[in-house]
């Protein structure tokens, strides 16, 4: 076997968490801070207290990838994925441990990686062929197929800053699947691309295995990892859970998540509720077929949210949509009206009824808000679940859609 394209061995991150310095209003804050800071050292190296702003984002991770090989890694947000590829791409030091990258890498793990703002689309693909070792003959001999690929012919002496969140992500894919590169590690960023470029770029990144290029792909869309990928790295607090065949892979991570409660505190949430309405956790539940870890389409699903609110609101908007391949199939509100939420811990229940959903992966987004959306608090990707190809005797598999409309209608003669 040829040597490893990355090698990681004993990977430890570690974070610091609302480590900002304090800030002192009046002379008596100072003074009674610098007073207690001795007492609380000493009590520290007596071991008699712990620092609760460090986490371990990743812990003792090991792996290898060989060239030509392309890797899926999963997990939930707050998994360690992304921290993994920071590291793999030398934006971020390990805390511990080593990781061994052999010949060229590029990374595509944010809109606009790697790219100058001030400069235009052709500038910056010298700069990055440049970047990466590149002679600017080489250059020039792929510019004009990652122009085509990237769709930016029209605008590519245009500066990149006046581009689109599409157009940007695009060029970055182009430049990065296009160069002479032996590894390529790739995050959610695609997402932002429309259906007709995903499609572009992940038959571009099946193909990069034939000319041995090692392929890491970070991704939420399991249909995505499945198709590319033959091999798949299960990521859950920060440690390797799972590393092997794909199906096994989606199997345990579906298998971690169904008929538990799913720790949402890692979970990061945007909006203005977030400090005041704490969204703990997800427990999905319904009818399993086998050991499997696939939902029977028969049998309804019933989603519980577990919440915490430091104070009393006098209306609260809690509601629960999902998803199928970024398009939202609905939205399902646990009252009918904005209601008055209670100080305390609270659940909101959400059944989705039987045959509704057809086979394949859903993912699910939670959110809340109040004062007609003005303030809230939402994340659109906290939990996955699969709907099994089983179909009871009165609906036909061959039936297409998103959904399985219940729908009525009749045939006559007239």
């Amino acid at each position: 076997m040829s040597a490893p394209a990355i090698k990681v061995e004993g990977l430890w991150k570690e974070y610091t968490v609302g480590a900002a310095r304090q800030q002192h209003g009046t002379f008596y804050d100072l003074l009674s801070h610098s007073l207690r800071s001795p007492l609380r050292r000493l009590r520290s190296l007596g071991g008699r207290a712990e620092d609760p702003q460090r986490f371990w984002a990743l812990r003792d991770v090991n792996f290898e990838i060989q060239p030509g090989e392309v890797v899926g890694v999963i997990g939930r947000n707050g998994a360690g994925k992304s921290t993994l590829l920071k590291m793999l791409s030398r934006i971020t030091a390990p805390t511990k441990g080593r990781i061994q990258v052999r010949g060229r890498l590029a990374s595509l793990l944010e809109v606009g990686t790697g790219f100058h703002p001030e400069l235009s689309g052709r500038e910056n693909i010298y700069l990055n062929g440049a970047i990466l070792g590149m002679t600017r003959s080489d250059i020039a001999s792929k510019f004009d197929e990652i122009v085509a690929f990237a769709e930016v012919e029209k605008f590519i002496d245009t500066p990149v800053k006046r581009y689109s969140s599409g157009m940007y992500v695009r060029l970055a894919f182009a430049v990065a699947a296009h160069m002479e590169v032996d590894v390529l590690l790739v995050d959610e960023v695609l997402a932002v691309g429309d259906a007709a470029f995903q499609e572009k770029c992940l038959s571009k990144m099946s193909a990069l295995q034939s000319v041995d290029r090692a392929v890491i792909f970070v991704s939420h869309d399991v249909g995505a990892v499945t198709r590319l990928c033959s091999r798949s790295i299960v990521l859950g607090g920060g440690m390797v859970e799972y590393d092997g065949p794909v199906t096994g892979a989606l199997s345990h991570y579906y298998d971690r998540q169904l008929g538990s409660k799913i720790d949402l505190s890692s979970v990061r949430f945007d909006g203005t509720l977030v400090k005041e309405i704490n969204l703990s956790g997800l427990t999905i539940e319904g009818r399993f077929v086998g050991d499997s870890g696939l939902l029977d389409p028969d049998a309804g699903i019933t989603l519980t949210l577990h919440g915490q609110a430091s104070r009393a609101f006098d209306d609260i908007d809690i509601v629960l949509a999902v998803f199928v391949r970024g398009t939202r199939l609905f939205t399902q509100h646990d009252t009918a009206e904005r209601s008055p939420l209670n100080k305390g811990a609270f659940r909101s229940t959400f059944r989705l009824p039987p045959n509704l959903l057809r086979p394949g992966t859903y993912e699910v987004g939670i959110g809340l808000g109040r004062s007609a959306g003005r303030e809230h608090s939402w994340n659109a990707s906290v939990a996955q679940f699969r709907v099994a190809e089983i179909w009871a005797h009165h609906r036909r598999a061959d039936a297409h859609g998103l959904i399985s409309a219940p729908c009525g209608s009749t045939r006559e003669y007239v």
